[in-house]
This record gives structure tokens, sequence and C-alpha cells, in this order.
């Protein structure tokens, strides 16, 4: 049996950075797609270290990648670790770029895709911080390259049916339950179990007084994190386990191994054609 090379086929795509130029540019198709992890290295409270976004990030691409059907040619870029975190800015250890900084960043690399032969672009993101920043790069990108870019936010994703208490969901969105269970699925050794509690979010007290104005919604406001709560994470971290994590990373990685597909297999003649195109 010969042994195989980074150029080869695989199930689940290929790292971009392990081929050579000359392997990467064999590869290029038309269907091609390019998948770009978005992550952040912010607090997350004492609990959690300040890699959860980039961990679980990498570990749901990990896991989409092992259901991406054979036939599609999957090239995954490196990891963008630091993203817009300036709602968490006053915690220590956050690290952030500004918006435009962040946006220009998005924008470099999917030019460099584009020059590469590629039309498909799935930015993955895993930061809430992230999505304006994603929301813009990924217009931009479709303006000045003609890409098809994919806008996947994980937690945008509808959850397995009855995963979690639906108050959960809507408020503990940095640092609750369900980010510290697929933790203890993906990295249970950063998961610091002694520091596990409840930190309800100024929008549980909101809604339970009968308050309309919400940090989320249709109708939200601009937030930093200890606005939600002096520690700056909210939710019941102690409501998670490894088994609930296992069963998120696996229901979210298959929704994502189904962008990626979808993506790969869209008629990008449905595209209107740029008069400078």
């Amino acid at each position: 049996m010969e042994a195989s090379t980074p150029g080869d086929s695989a199930p689940g795509g290929t790292d971009w950075a392990s081929l050579s130029s000359p392997e990467l540019a064999a590869r290029v198709t038309p269907e091609s797609v390019a998948l770009l992890p978005l992550g952040a290295v912010e607090q997350h409270g004492a609990h959690l270290p300040l890699s959860t976004d980039v961990d679980i990030a990498d570990g749901l691409v990990a896991a989409a990648r092992a259901h991406v059907a054979r036939d599609i040619e999957l090239l995954v870029l490196p990891t963008v670790a630091v993203g817009a975190s300036m709602e968490h800015g006053d915690f220590a250890g956050t690290l952030s770029l500004a918006p435009e900084t962040a946006i220009a960043h998005l924008v470099e690399i999917g030019a460099s895709v584009a020059r590469a032969g590629i039309r498909r672009l799935v930015l993955f993101n895993s930061h809430g911080g992230n999505k304006a920043v994603v929301d813009l790069a990924a217009l931009t990108l479709r303006e000045r390259h003609g890409l098809l870019v994919v806008k996947a936010n994980y937690f945008r994703f509808a959850p397995p049916d009855d995963a979690l208490p639906a108050e959960e969901l809507r408020h503990g969105l940095h640092g609750g339950a369900l980010e510290t269970a697929m933790m203890m699925h993906l990295a249970p050794h950063k998961v610091r179990h002694a520091h596990l509690g409840e930190a309800v979010s100024l929008g549980a007290r909101q809604e339970q007084t009968g308050h309309g104005l919400l940090p989320e919604g249709d109708a939200g406001f601009a937030w930093l994190a200890q606005d939600l709560h002096p520690d700056g994470v909210v939710g019941d971290a102690r409501l998670a386990t490894p088994a609930l994590g296992e069963r998120l990373v696996a229901h979210f990685a298959a929704r994502l191994a189904a962008v990626v597909e979808a993506a790969a297999c869209f008629d990008l003649t449905q595209l209107g054609a740029r008069s400078r195109e």
C-alpha cells in the first residue's frame, strides 16, 4: 500500500497550509470550497480558558470533516484565532482587533482565496462578537471578488431538541451550559470544575420582571460583558456535562457539514452578474 501525501484526496478535506503551492493549484476546481474557522481569545470567566472559542471552532470543524462527502474538494484554512472582542476588553487576557481591522483581515484572506481560483468560501464563526464583522466582510468579498460567501455561526444553528432549558439557551450566551458542555467534551482538561456556577444575566432579570428590552432579540441593546453580569459570563454552567457536550458537538458538526455540501453544490450562475465582471 502506497503512503499518502498531502495532495491525495481524503475524506473530510485537506488542511490548506499542509499543501505545497503546486498541490493546491492542482486541486482547485469550480466546486472547491474553502472553509475559514473564526474564533476569539477572550475571557470566559473563571471556569473556562481564554481559548474557548478557538477550541470550539476547531473541534466542530474537525467533527464536521468526518461527515463531508469524499467527492467534495474541501480546503480548510488556518483558524483565525483573534477576532473582534471589544465587549470583553475590560477583562484580563482578552485579545481583540478593532472592527475595521478584523473586517480588513477577513477580506484580505478572502482575496487570497479568490486569487487561488476558488469561488466558494464558508466563514465558520464561533464567537458572537465576530458576527457583524463576518457580515460586512462577506458582503465586501461578494462585491469585490464575485465569491459565494456563506456565513455560518454555530450559535445560530438550531440546537438539539430538549438539550437545555429554553431560558438557558436564551440567556446563557457566554460561558453558560452550552459552551461549557462542549469544552467538557472537546478539551476536558481545560475546564476548571471548581469554578462552575450560575451567573444570572441582566437579560434574564429583565425578562422575569416583564421589561421588554433585552440584550439580544429583535430589538436588543449594545452591551459590554460586565453589563450582563459582573463576572463577564452568563448562564448556568452547572448544567453542563461531557455527554451533553458530545451531543452538541455531533449535532452542530452535522449541520456544518451540510452547509459545506450545500456550498459545493450551489449553482453559481444563480448569482447576478456584476457590470465589471
